[in-house]
């Protein structure tokens, strides 16, 4: 139980610092993710070789299968653009943390949980935070809501229909009535974000101030070479070529995304020691 408790504060130190440097700076340092993975895997390593259980080096064998996982797992969100760089490096490395049994079988039972809880609260986290960016910035986004709803009026009322039968077939199957409504609402919280990140989250900095993985707004022609404005964010060789031509950049920012691992860590170590029986009823 000791080996899973140190676990789990190095976790919480490493998210806690993850936390705050994405609040400050809107990234976070590949230095601090890589070295969780050295110092779990690291702790993994050196507690079985001392410790005389008869499980052997199973405990390190788990950490690293869940780290192959949730390598997997990161790279997908990264590639379907779900996750920047920063976010899918800290979530590989939670995969050399989580693990805390020497069960393949339990420690699954950890992974999709941790992860449901990771989606549950990065939806409220997500909304809460783009209600009150769109309130702050209430002018330009009622501007912009209202113009791509216009431009995509057919798609939205396309949904809503489709949304409106699957409500009508509810009187005979209760569940495609909720799904129904769901779909009905989806159009507009699609246009409603896609409005927040158009009007909301562009920003004019100094190009000196621009740091590697900065998102472009717009495609740029420095001279011959077309720096894109790609999901990867900028690399160091274009920032020196930006600094160059341009005093001043527009790049658009995320929202910092690293509270919602810090709230979902949280929340599932409090099931973990609350009610470990939790684990059974949700699979």
């Amino acid at each position: 139980m000791y080996e899973v408790i140190f676990l789990i504060i190095l976790a919480f130190v490493w998210i806690s610092f993850a936390t705050i440097q994405d609040l400050k700076k809107r990234e976070v340092a590949n230095w601090l993710n890589f070295s969780l993975i050295i110092f779990a895997l690291g702790f993994r390593f050196f507690y079985c070789l001392f410790s005389q259980g008869a499980g052997g080096f199973s405990f390190f064998y788990q950490g690293l299968i869940g780290l192959g996982i949730f390598f997997i797992l990161g790279n997908l969100l990264y590639y379907l653009r779900s996750f920047a760089g920063g976010d899918a490096k800290l979530m590989i490395a939670l995969g050399a943390v989580l693990p805390f049994s020497e069960s393949f079988y339990v420690n699954l039972k950890f992974f999709i949980l941790f992860f449901f809880i990771f989606l549950v609260v990065g939806a409220v986290y997500g909304l809460i935070v783009s209600l009150f960016i769109g309130l702050k910035n209430f002018k330009k986004l009622k501007k912009e809501f209202l113009r791509r709803f216009r431009e995509d009026r057919k798609k939205v009322f396309l949904v809503m229909v489709l949304g409106l039968i699957l409500m009508g077939l509810g009187f005979f199957e209760n569940l495609l009535f909720g799904f129904g409504a769901l779909i009905f609402v989806l159009p507009y919280f699609y246009v409603y974000a896609k409005s927040v990140d158009e009007s909301c989250m562009i920003k004019k900095i100094k190009s000196s101030k621009l740091t590697e993985g900065d998102w472009l707004v717009r495609n740029l022609k420095i001279g011959k070479k077309l720096i894109k404005a790609k999901w990867d964010g900028l690399s160091k060789e274009e920032i020196k070529l930006i600094k160059k031509k341009y005093k001043e950049i527009e790049i658009k920012q995320g929202i910092p995304f690293v509270p919602v691992f810090f709230f979902s860590f949280l929340i599932f170590v409090l099931i973990y020691f609350l009610n470990l029986d939790f684990l059974n009823y949700f699979l």
